[in-house]
């Protein structure tokens, strides 16, 4: 999806619509109703706190802001952007509406998130058809029909990447966003992914790009021109081959349309440092606030969860967990703030808490 969350909002204010708008705000940047009928909208140069951007617009995305940026850092960029709060309930609906609309049409789906999935075309009806002298002219039309039907359904825009494999279809769904219909096949690999820089390759972190770029690898291009053995000398083995199959547009995952989640967490991070005692009305309220959002995400899909966790990060960016076995796996909210309750209780918190978190695992269907 493009742009999820903002693209989502302008829905609900469509007077933003081509301007810079960035989401990642809390309640008190909700939009005030004007006398005129007119809305008064936060400004993201106003803003204080150690907030992130969970989206952008692409306007906003032109002045170098985006995703995981400190909020603070993203005000120095675009000082005039709109800051809207986060609605995920929102956000949550709309993923179920364009997920619903693409299976009406190819029902074999990988669900990668709240605004991602990978779709199996392969035995869909005409999707194997050529049209005219356009050998993919049927599986190109099966692409539209999707995107039209998702934006039938939501009001947005999708961008797909059409192409024999996952890491391949990854890369592509970003060649034309937004509103793209990206269809390569392994003959288009040298004229349209090798250009593009290494990190482009889902898999590829920000670690072994900057080592690439100490043996002289930029492009994708370049990393396929680079010899098997020499990337297993530098990087081992596995990764190193897979690194060599990478570049080259190589992958035989499968669409996964069973996978079951490994655990689900919720954890926010505060505007501000908390202190365990000084604050601990507060924390308390977050505190179970978590715990009832991992509760609701386990009954919404039907799961409990065995093990019940918490992660602590302090003032110092040190980042602590700690973890609880049950007898029985939980789903409602009181279990799982009590056991959280217990595993916070093995933590030394003399030092300022900046983020908190609440996970369930171990799941097991209800």
């Amino acid at each position: 999806m493009d742009a999820f969350f903002a693209s989502v909002e302008l829905l609900r204010y469509p007077e933003l619509a081509g301007l810079p708008v960035v989401i990642g705000g809390g309640r008190r940047h909700q939009p005030l109703a004007q006398p005129d009928g007119t809305r008064r909208f936060a400004r993201l140069g106003d803003y204080v706190g150690r907030g992130v951007i969970t989206t952008a617009t692409y306007a906003a995305r032109d002045y170098g802001v985006g995703s995981g940026m400190g909020l603070m850092k993203a005000a120095k960029r675009a000082p005039d952007a709109v800051l809207l709060p986060t609605d995920f309930e929102r956000y949550r609906d709309y993923s179920r509406r364009f997920k619903a609309a693409v299976a009406e049409i190819a029902p074999a789906i990988e669900d990668r998130g709240i605004d991602e999935i990978y779709i199996d075309l392969s035995d869909v009806p005409g999707a194997q058809d050529s049209v005219g002298f356009d050998a993919a002219g049927g599986v190109r039309a099966l692409a539209q029909e999707i995107r039209n039907n998702v934006r039938r359904a939501t009001g947005l825009t999708c961008s797909m990447g059409v192409t024999p494999n996952k890491l391949l279809s990854k890369i592509a769904s970003d060649l034309d966003k937004p509103d793209g219909l990206a269809v390569l096949t392994e003959a288009d690999v040298p004229l349209r992914i090798w250009p593009l820089p290494v990190r482009r390759i889902n898999g590829i972190g920000p670690k072994a790009g900057a080592k690439l770029l100490t043996l002289g690898i930029r492009t994708i291009g370049e990393l396929a021109a680079c010899e098997r053995e020499r990337l297993v000398a530098q990087f081992g083995r596995s990764y190193g081959r897979w690194l060599h199959d990478a570049a080259h547009g190589r992958d035989d995952r499968p669409v996964e349309t069973h996978g079951e989640p490994v655990s689900m967490s919720r954890e926010t991070t505060f505007e501000r440092d908390l202190h365990a005692v000084r604050d601990r009305a507060e924390l308390s309220r977050i505190f179970t606030r978590l715990a009832e959002q991992v509760a609701f995400d386990l009954q919404r899909k039907g799961y409990a969860g065995r093990t019940i966790g918490i992660k602590l990060r302090f003032e110092d960016f040190k980042t602590v967990t700690r973890d609880l076995t049950l007898e029985q796996p939980v789903s409602d909210a009181r279990a799982i703030r009590r056991a959280a309750g217990l595993c916070l209780k093995r933590v030394d918190l003399q030092r300022r808490l900046r983020l908190l978190g609440v996970r369930a695992g171990s799941l097991v269907r209800l």
